[in-house]
């Protein structure tokens, strides 16, 4: 992957925990091939780093109602280890003010009820969706 990075292979990447974690222009591209819909999960780092790129996508952020409930949430799966868990509580409160800069996003759902939430999803990706059917219908 460090290889990749080097040459100019990603559109983002970052390092979290100790892992490496990035998103492949071929894989982008693979996608938009077969015309489909592309959605990347990334965090602030990558949102800034697409920005730069010559995509023009959509921006969506979906957050938990409050960093209380975020780490309720994650200490109920028992899945993280109590340093992994702080690292990403940290992480959250980071993302959640940096997304409140104007312009960042084009809508942000906040998850306090995930079918809320799912219909909020759906309705701004058919609204999307609708806007690009009209843009590329022929005149």
């Amino acid at each position: 992957m460090q290889t990749g990075i080097e040459n100019g292979d990603f559109i983002e990447h970052t390092e979290f925990s100790g892992n490496m974690y990035g998103t492949s222009k071929a894989a982008v591209q693979d996608v938009q091939a077969k015309n489909l819909i592309c959605i990347l999960v990334t965090d602030m780092q990558g949102v800034r780093s697409i920005k730069r790129t010559d995509l023009n996508p959509i921006y969506i952020s979906i957050q938990p109602p409050s960093r209380e409930v975020l780490e309720h949430r994650l200490r109920d799966r028992k899945t993280e280890s109590e340093e992994s868990l702080q690292k990403r509580l940290h992480a959250a409160k980071v993302d959640m003010e940096i997304s409140k800069e104007q312009g960042l996003f084009d809508t942000v759902i906040v998850n306090d009820d995930l079918e809320e939430a799912h219909g909020q999803l759906k309705a701004f990706l058919l609204e999307e969706i609708q806007k690009v059917k009209k843009t590329n219908m022929p005149s």
